[in-house]
């Protein structure tokens, strides 16, 4: 068995008064044997049954899970104290930290994100939120969701960890969705007693209530009423796909600038959208729109620059630069006002988009 050592002048110091946690104790924590001489099972042996076959390789995952969640711990401390010296006594720039980086051939998303779960796991730790000794319980990804979920969803991880379970990414979703049915102030209580007996599994309440949150409350009164009425899967099913359309429609009809210019009642259009059971279509439209108007500005634009471009380049160039001037040429089914895009390779479907500028003042003559 081959023990990994961990330097401990890397243990970023906790404050936290009420805890007697030592760096000792999160060092020893963080140590693990590790013997990297695994007898894996043989695939073809077929006296190992398969229940056994997956215990074994199984269990040697978990090893290396372990291992690589406290070596990328240690390396993100590394990194932030690698960092943080450049930051005192570097050029202001980076550039030291920068080439630390390249060095070891570790890109810049790399480190930061081996920094955060670092800092997660000091701060886990220094809150009292985790004990050091339940740190091998976690797969790298789960700790990683721990760190990013709500206080309370992290104090329900810890004590599942603290009693010896394993915690993969599937069991903090699932205490997370736990939380979320029965705290959110949303839910009907109908629909809080079927989750509490087990009928309603919080993994189908935590999308709802996620929907919900988006919503004005003008909104929420009538999808709460038909929950509270049948507190069923069908039902909480089909509440959060409407939810979710209403939010898209929302959302969507706020952005798009022809609907503001207009005089429109789109909370009556709203409501004959939910009357004939087609808001999802009506959502799709407004979201639609919104891309359209989006599109054409930035064409504009594209539009715009091509054209100063092209009027730089044009004046810089002469006879003696005959190919650029044909380059020119044949841009200009692209710098006119007219603008020519064929479809396809073929050149069978041509389209013509023509650009008006209108200013307060009216439409400009040259445009």
């Amino acid at each position: 068995m081959e023990e990994i050592t961990l330097p401990t002048s890397e243990v970023t110091s906790l404050k936290d008064e009420n805890s007697s946690r030592s760096q000792e104790e999160i060092v020893a924590a963080l140590k693990t044997p590790v013997d990297f001489n695994f007898q894996l099972p043989d695939p073809e042996d077929e006296q190992i049954q398969e229940f056994e076959f997956q215990q074994q390789v199984d269990s040697i995952w978990e090893v290396c899970d372990r291992f690589d969640l406290q070596t990328d711990i240690w390396r993100g401390r590394i990194l932030r104290t690698v960092r943080d010296r450049e930051k005192k006594g570097g050029d202001g720039r980076g550039s030291g930290f920068l080439n630390w980086l390249k060095n070891r051939e570790i890109t810049k998303s790399q480190a930061y994100a081996l920094i955060q779960l670092a800092n997660s796991a000091d701060t886990l730790l220094a809150e009292g939120q985790l004990d050091p000794n339940s740190i091998n319980n976690f797969s790298k990804r789960a700790f990683i969701e721990t760190a990013k979920a709500e206080p309370e969803v992290q104090q329900l991880v810890s004590e599942a960890a603290q009693r010896g379970d394993r915690i993969t990414r599937k069991e903090v979703k699932q205490l997370a969705d736990e939380w979320t049915a029965m705290s959110s102030d949303l839910l009907p209580e109908e629909v809080k007693d079927k989750a509490a007996e087990g009928a309603l599994p919080p993994r189908h309440l935590a999308p709802l209530v996620k929907e919900l949150e988006k919503l004005p409350d003008s909104h929420l009164e009538e999808i709460q009423k038909e929950i509270a009425a049948s507190p069923d899967i069908d039902t909480v099913k089909l509440m959060t796909t409407e939810a979710r359309n209403l939010a898209k429609y929302l959302d969507a009809a706020a952005q798009v600038q022809t609907l503001r210019d207009a005089t429109i009642d789109m909370e009556m259009a709203l409501e004959e959208a939910l009357r004939i059971d087609c808001l999802n279509t009506a959502a799709d439209l407004v979201k639609q729109a919104t891309t359209l108007e989006q599109t054409v500005a930035r064409l504009y634009t594209t539009w715009k620059k091509l054209g100063s471009v092209a009027d730089r380049l044009y004046v810089e160039t002469g006879a003696s630069n005959p190919h650029l001037r044909s380059l020119l040429t044949c841009l200009e089914t692209l710098t006119n006002e007219t603008i020519e895009v064929h479809l396809d390779e073929d050149g069978d479907r041509l389209v013509r988009l023509k650009i008006l500028e209108e200013t307060s003042s009216g439409l400009d003559s040259n445009a």
